[in-house]
């Protein structure tokens, strides 16, 4: 049996449970209504490997902060973390084009401004001095 410290640290395998993580979760209602849509499965499979990179990356970015614990670290942690948001936010307009609006932005628009809001935390992590 693993132990939970053991499976974090070790990267390949924290990679594929997020992978496989990721997959499941989206599967049922994300990529079986659209498998036979040749050219939309594709592009909703480009979205959820973003999601599934930018999810290992935050959780690893986490890890990295819990142990030194700068500024430069949790922009950049906060970034990753935008990232995957955003490209949730893909996701859903991949599979259902302007379906979802939140007050008059659509949701593509919002993966958007959250991807702007991650280059902006990566900008700040960059020109941090710690």
């Amino acid at each position: 049996m693993l132990k939970e410290s053991h499976l974090l640290e070790n990267r390949p395998k924290l990679f594929a449970i997020v992978i496989f993580t990721v997959i499941a979760v989206f599967a049922v209602p994300v990529i079986l209504p659209h498998v036979f849509h040749e050219f939309q499965v594709f592009h909703i499979l480009l979205h959820l490997s973003g999601v599934a990179i930018a999810s290992f990356l935050t959780i690893v970015s986490t890890l990295a902060y819990t142990r030194i614990r700068t500024k430069r670290l949790m922009f950049t942690m906060i970034a990753f973390g935008l990232f995957a948001v955003a490209e949730v936010f893909s996701v859903i307009d991949a599979a259902w084009q302007y379906t979802y609006y939140f007050g008059s932005v659509s949701a593509d628009e919002v993966g958007h401004i959250l991807e702007l809001c991650t280059l902006g935390m990566f900008a700040l992590s960059v020109f941090r001095r710690d």
